[in-house]
């Protein structure tokens, strides 16, 4: 299993920007794909971002592409979404999650999740 630790959200203005940021603990990343995820109040929980590990293609919701950007640092065992030009309805509690097999964009592929950060983007 991997532990996961998000920090970074908070309270921001429409077109502002923030980073979360999610260090992750455990066993290796090394197989794995990093996402994030985010849940507003009364929604169901939605793909964000993905990136494997070890390199390749990243994957992005229709809703974020070009105005968020998913990472990752080797070093410090830590990935990150940074958010930009971010919107009223970019507001949900955003979740860094790990996938070892299945699509990215799929909930059910993911197992390790973190307790999540809250975004709010006030208009």
């Amino acid at each position: 299993q991997v532990q996961l630790v998000e920090s970074g959200g908070g309270l921001v203005q429409a077109g502002g920007s923030l980073r979360l940021s999610c260090v992750a603990s455990g066993r290796s990343l090394s197989t794995l794909t990093m996402g994030w995820f985010r849940q507003a109040p009364g929604k169901k929980r939605e793909f964000v971002a993905a990136i494997p590990w070890n390199g390749g293609s990243t994957y992005y919701a229709d809703s974020v592409k070009g105005r968020f950007t998913i990472s990752r640092d080797f070093a410090k065992n830590t990935v990150y979404l940074q958010m930009n030009s971010l919107k009223p309805e970019d507001t949900a509690v955003y979740y860094c999650a790990t996938r070892y097999s299945g699509d990215y964009y799929n909930l059910a592929s993911y197992d390790d999740w973190g307790q999540g950060t809250q975004v709010t983007v006030s208009s």
